[in-house]
């Protein structure tokens, strides 16, 4: 019997062709069609599935705006009834008005009234502001590039009006000014770019 012989206990075992797997070298399962590559996270091939860092900044700096201009707004509306007496006694107190005839007590009310009701309009304007971009900063984890869009065009008005309130000494525009840039570079950015351009599966 020789060594070839597949019956002879004592032959040499058949060599395995060469490009088979053997011993040590086990087979690697195909990446073509019908087995998709494993999607990566942040930082390797494949499609992003890890929301960056700067995308991760940006929504939390959205957050904050949101949050600072809910604020902002109830304060302005129930402010608002206190500004209308206010400026409503300032003017009866002046001596020019007092003295006038034809300055009623009606219209003292009527000026403190519009002045409360613009108050009231510039609450609610801060307070659609804030929905946007609280509604935006959620929508981050999940949205498609119009949700990139909304957050680069909101932070674009917020650094336009931060830039106007610093004419008159505003210092807590700089606030708003610094998170308006940041939240437009981070989501102009190539890992904005990335995030929102992803593949869903």
């Amino acid at each position: 019997m020789s060594f070839g012989d597949p019956n002879n206990p004592y032959g040499q075992p058949p060599q395995q062709h060469s490009g088979q797997p053997g011993y040590g070298y086990p087979q690697q399962q195909s990446s073509g069609y019908g087995y998709p590559s494993p999607p990566r996270s942040y930082g390797g091939p494949g499609p992003v599935t890890v929301m960056p860092g700067s995308v991760k900044a940006a929504r939390v700096m959205l957050f904050v705006l949101g949050g600072f201009q809910v604020l902002g707004g109830l304060l302005m509306i129930v402010a608002s009834g206190r500004l209308a007496d206010f400026i409503e006694e300032e003017i009866s107190s002046d001596p020019n008005v007092s003295s006038d005839p034809n300055i009623s007590s009606e219209d003292l009310s009527t000026i403190g009234n519009v002045s409360a009701g613009i108050m009231i309009v510039f609450g609610v304007i801060a307070l659609a502001f804030a929905f946007w971009a609280i509604f935006t900063g959620v929508k981050m984890a999940t949205g498609y590039g119009g949700v990139r869009v909304s957050a680069i065009i909101y932070a674009s008005v917020v650094t336009l009006f931060s830039v106007l309130t610093l004419i008159g000494a505003n210092v807590f525009a700089l606030i708003s000014l610094l998170l308006g840039v940041l939240i437009i570079v981070f989501c102009a950015n190539r890992n904005g770019s990335q995030w929102f351009n992803r593949p869903r599966y």
